[in-house]
């Protein structure tokens, strides 16, 4: 079932996540096979391999879309992560979740704040302080 956008998705999967984004995939292939090809396909194939945005552009976007959301802890996780991987600093994800203040509110923004820091702890990185 290899396909040339499964393939370019595969390989941006992999730039973006790394092997978190190939664990998400895996586990996903014996309960919903085909959203993990969506997953791969759609996200990453044809969203994340779009010219225009820059990766760590894409990132701050991500997060601030499932930071608005709320109850995307899990998914915020990942994509912490991705941004650390694609070259954003701790400082940076730590302004572009402050920005979120006046358009969301203080409970989700202090949420992603807690998930960042828990995510900067695991990965050994620190913001920089203001």
């Amino acid at each position: 079932m290899t396909n040339e956008r499964f393939e370019r998705g595969w390989e941006k999967l992999l730039e973006v996540d790394g092997e978190g984004g190939a664990r998400v995939v895996e586990s996903l292939k014996n309960i919903a096979p085909d959203l993990a090809r969506y997953v791969v396909e759609f996200a990453f194939g044809d969203i994340y391999s779009r010219e225009g945005l820059s990766l760590k552009e894409r990132q701050l976007i991500t997060i601030s879309s499932l930071l608005t959301q709320g109850g995307c802890e899990p998914q915020l996780t990942v994509h912490l992560n991705a941004a650390l991987n694609v070259g954003l600093t701790p400082g940076e994800i730590v302004e572009g979740i402050l920005h979120c203040i006046p358009y969301t509110g203080f409970p989700r923004v202090l949420n992603a704040m807690l998930t960042a820091k828990s995510v900067f702890q695991e990965r050994g990185v620190l913001a920089a302080e203001n």
